[in-house]
């Protein structure tokens, strides 16, 4: 490692995670589970107390039952813990007067080192009795249930134990219940300073994976196939010691005009195709650490025999996607929903005449999470429900968009198709580990890096 990092500052290249290979500082399994710990209980301590004052949400009710859990629940599990245990139910109090949240688990047991168990079975043998119990010695004001019209992440609530619990409350209490959305989201969206200190080893780990997989240590033009690509990408991430939330894509654009380029629909899956010469290929991947998430989308174009660099209309069609970038991140304004920073970034594209679809989500918890939504690829208008959700500080984005442009010798439109991660801290946009600027080149041309 030491010898990496010396030879990253005699190439110039300053940013320490860029200099780290792919596999370094994989902890553990038992490393994680210290790690995931840790960082629950900073959130607990750091993060909620301010959220359910926030919110006005004085006891927030989390209910699951084993295999069918509450996507807030599973954020909360301890790292020993892969599920639910029969119904487990977590109960989160913020007294007023201390500013404090009191965390419960009615349970036979404590739920990890997080949440002490407050269930006595001799006093109360069903569970339900001592969740009233617990709501009626506190006399919350507010109580918040996770149900929601519009995220799935925070309508974890089943009907079951919905229809269970409001049986089970006093009246006074049942009219005291809302929607839990805002805390929810709040919750799975807000990313800790720890958090951002680990974040980009991930999605440096994904960036050096598709570098590796774009080049001629993967590829090899006329026999690789597209689908060859995408399973090595799902077993080198399985390799390394990661997982994937979603199967990888690698798609083909190239002269030919009976291919697909930017008249195809996201709604079909791209085909399965050879490699070669002239393509410029796409991939779609994400990965998957110590509960984060990460969601890329790069390109690669495979040099033609005599070619020793990219055209230059496929590399301006690549700097218009950047440029695309620059126009929507310079949209986030503390407080913007979804739907205008979708607005602001299509009519200034527009003026630079660059044609751009643009759906962009929030990332962390979930690949696809919790937060405003800034378009959907099959919507660019209004988003009724995310797109409507405002823009909060330290939280991180998907900025996925794509731009099409006509290559006039291939006498077709293709799509740059780019996405990154990047960090919103409630004033400035940073990518948590770069971007792609430049196309890679298959093969890799020696001068390629200097």
């Amino acid at each position: 490692m030491k010898k990496t990092l010396i030879a990253c500052a005699f190439a110039g290249i300053f940013s320490l995670w860029q200099c780290i290979p792919a596999q370094a500082q994989i902890l553990s399994i038992r490393e994680q589970a210290r790690v995931i710990d840790e960082n629950l209980a900073d959130r607990f301590e750091n993060l909620l107390p301010g959220m359910m004052q926030e919110t006005g949400i004085d006891m927030w009710i989390v209910i699951s039952r084993e295999y069918n859990e509450d996507p807030v629940l599973k954020t909360m599990l301890p790292a020993e813990w892969l599920n639910a245990r029969r119904r487990t139910i977590l109960v989160f109090y913020h007294n007023p007067q201390t500013r404090t949240v009191e965390r419960l688990a009615v349970a036979r047991y404590d739920f990890g080192k997080n949440i002490k168990a407050a269930w006595d079975t001799q006093k109360h043998p069903d569970q339900w009795d001592a969740l009233v119990n617990i709501i009626k010695q506190r006399n919350p004001q507010k109580i918040g249930i996770n149900t929601s019209m519009h995220f799935g992440h925070a309508d974890g609530l089943d009907y079951t134990e919905h229809q269970e619990l409001m049986q089970k409350l006093p009246t006074e209490f049942k009219s005291r219940t809302v929607s839990a959305e805002p805390l929810a989201i709040r919750w799975l969206e807000t990313r800790t300073a720890r958090e951002m200190q680990f974040y980009p080893q991930l999605i440096n780990a994904t960036h050096k994976i598709i570098e590796e997989g774009f080049s001629e240590k993967v590829i090899t033009p006329g026999i690789t196939t597209s689908e060859d690509v995408v399973w090595w990408f799902r077993q080198k991430i399985r390799d390394l010691g990661y997982d994937t939330w979603f199967h990888p894509t690698v798609d083909i654009q190239r002269v030919d005009p009976k291919t697909e380029g930017a008249e195809r629909s996201f709604a079909i899956k791209p085909k399965a195709d050879v490699i070669l010469p002239g393509d410029l290929i796409h991939v779609d991947i994400g990965i998957t650490y110590l509960r984060l998430h990460t969601d890329i989308q790069q390109h690669a174009y495979i040099l033609k025999p005599g070619e020793t660099e990219i055209p230059t209309s496929i590399q301006q069609a690549f700097s218009k996607a950047n440029r695309l970038q620059d126009i929507l991140t310079t949209q986030f304004k503390l407080g913007k929903t979804g739907n205008q920073i979708l607005a602001g970034a299509l009519a200034q594209a527009k003026k630079e005449d660059i044609a751009a679809s643009i759906y962009s989500h929030p990332i962390g918890y979930h690949g696809h999470a919790a937060g405003p939504a800034i378009g959907m690829w099959d919507n660019q208008g209004n988003v009724v429900g995310t797109g409507d959700q405002a823009l909060r500080k330290n939280t991180a984005y998907s900025i996925e968009l794509n731009a099409s442009s006509m290559i006039p010798e291939w006498k077709k439109t293709i799509r740059i198709m780019l996405e990154e991660n990047a960090f919103f801290d409630g004033e400035t946009v940073r990518y948590i580990n770069g971007r792609q600027k430049k196309i890679y080149p298959i093969p890799r041309p020696s001068s390629y890096n200097q």
